[in-house]
């Protein structure tokens, strides 16, 4: 039999860099500039922790997510078959001699994720392939918490489907909602 894998504690380590969007600096210069109605750069920070904590739970707690502000893109949660490839519980392994496996158990199998997209934005801006979207700890932690719980209300995203066309489709059917309630108001079978 195959020894399990175990890891290599001692081994080297790779650390990320972490980008700080909100940095001493920026708050400075932002406080500084005269349209600026909060002066305190930890009223500023309480107000972008404000703005990102009512994003996450639109997402987290509404099926179509949202679409951020200034025509940033959509962002939404989304249900996935997990990987093909193993997903490795060191810890248990170790315990078990045994290679064990994380499982879903509570969500059937399926994965969570927190899909961006700024495809099919109304208007282009420069870029904007190159934009990304990296979730803050919180909005994780809450996707984590609140997932299991309602998972099958999401929308289960294939992984050969793109993601900008699921939304032009979206988008199409509620344009067509809006246009059909417009006209079921203004009508009147009387008037010629």
């Amino acid at each position: 039999m195959r020894e399990p894998l175990k890891p290599n504690r001692k081994g080297p380590r790779f650390k990320a860099p972490r980008l700080i969007t909100t940095s001493p600096e920026w708050l400075a210069e932002i406080s500084k500039d005269p349209d600026c109605m909060v002066k305190d750069t930890k009223k500023i920070r309480q107000v972008i922790q404000a703005v990102n904590k009512g994003i996450a739970e639109t997402v987290v707690y509404t099926r179509d997510g949202i679409e951020l502000p200034e025509q940033l893109g959509y962002l939404f949660l989304g249900t996935c078959q997990p990987k093909v490839r193993k997903n490795v519980d060191f810890k248990k392994t170790e315990y078990y001699t045994k290679v064990v496996q994380h499982r879903n158990w509570e969500s059937d199998n399926y994965l969570a994720k927190i899909f961006y997209t700024n495809f099919e934005t109304k208007y282009k801006f420069k870029f904007h392939e190159l934009w990304g979207f990296k979730a803050e700890r919180n909005f994780t932690k809450m996707v984590g918490q609140e997932y299991p719980k309602n998972w099958k209300m999401y929308r289960q995203i294939d992984h050969t489907l793109k993601i900008s066309r699921l939304y032009r489709d979206y988008l199409r059917d509620v344009d067509r909602e809006a246009i059909d309630e417009q006209l079921s108001d203004s009508y009147d079978p009387l008037e010629l």
